[in-house]
């Protein structure tokens, strides 16, 4: 469940919004009541998970997913098509793009329902992110989880979506963007910002406090340089599928390097206009047909 709303002023200042989002994300934070108690306390991992821990950005699957269910129009998924193929073969994320998102994010949920989301989001993940996963991060999640450690998943996306995706990978919990909610119905707001960024710094450092972790044994990893607030905090940062950035900042720092696409890299470059052109083609057929079925 997420936290109850506080409808005072919402702060303007860049710095408190991105408090306020991460001190929300750690409130909402579940953690599996199931799991035995960690034999190591005061460790803990954190994933990002868009092109860290699942290929692209859950956030598009997803939205892919509502657009199957005539949640928005065929357009609104064309600009989105493009924004994911971007993001993918590229790697980096756009400023622009990530504000755009959330505006999005926030029309297209606004008047629905915490549970209709939820339960939507349950059968998104079986169709379109479950074979995304990446196996080799799933590994190294899974080999924190047999060190007794907890495991949580920090990301932009909402907190419902990697809600589902920690249970599915039986990971600890996760920490998402929040949408404010009243009386279990989207207000069309976010409590803060979105988990991106400092903000990501901010839920991880609440989440210390409240589980009584020693950040400089934890680990954190991520495929961002947007992400250094939160891998500057660990003891143990690790560089997945980084971007330019983020790989100079990892071999200069001398953190460790992961990078599970290997064996597509050659093909990026040729890769970008035929992805771009599939993600948009795909987009267009399936929009023909809504339209000749409504006729």
């Amino acid at each position: 469940m997420t936290p109850p709303v506080d409808k005072r002023a919402r702060p303007r200042n860049l710095q408190a919004r991105s408090t306020l989002a991460g001190e929300a994300a750690a409130a909402a934070a579940e953690v599996e009541s199931a799991l035995l108690p960690p034999l190591d306390s005061e460790a803990a991992a954190f994933f990002d998970v868009d092109n860290t821990v699942m290929q692209g950005a859950s956030i598009f699957h997803f939205a892919r997913g509502l657009h199957r269910r005539k949640f928005f129009t065929t357009g609104e998924i064309l600009g989105a098509a493009w924004k994911q193929a971007y993001f993918r073969l590229v790697g980096v994320e756009d400023p622009e793009h990530v504000a755009e998102a959330r505006a999005s994010a926030l029309s297209f949920i606004a008047g629905h329902t915490v549970t209709e989301l939820q339960e939507l989001g349950e059968e998104i993940f079986e169709e379109a992110m479950a074979h995304r996963i990446w196996p080799g991060t799933r590994a190294l999640a899974q080999m924190h989880l047999d060190e007794g450690q907890r495991v949580w998943l920090v990301t932009a996306a909402p907190i419902e979506i990697a809600t589902i995706i920690a249970r599915r990978l039986g990971l600890t919990g996760a920490m998402g963007t929040v949408a404010e909610h009243v009386d279990g119905v989207y207000t069309g707001r976010l409590v803060g910002d979105m988990l991106h960024g400092p903000a990501k710094g901010e839920a991880v450092k609440a989440l210390a406090a409240r589980e009584g972790l020693d950040l400089h044994r934890c680990s954190a990893y991520s495929d961002s340089y947007n992400d250094l607030p939160m891998l500057t905090l660990v003891g143990d940062p690790c560089a997945i599928n980084p971007d330019a950035k983020l790989r100079a900042h990892a071999k200069e720092q001398g953190w460790r390097i992961h990078d599970y696409r290997t064996g597509r890299k050659a093909l990026r470059a040729g890769m970008v206009v035929g992805a771009v052109a599939g993600a948009a083609t795909g987009t267009v057929a399936a929009g023909l047909a809504l339209r000749g079925r409504r006729r």
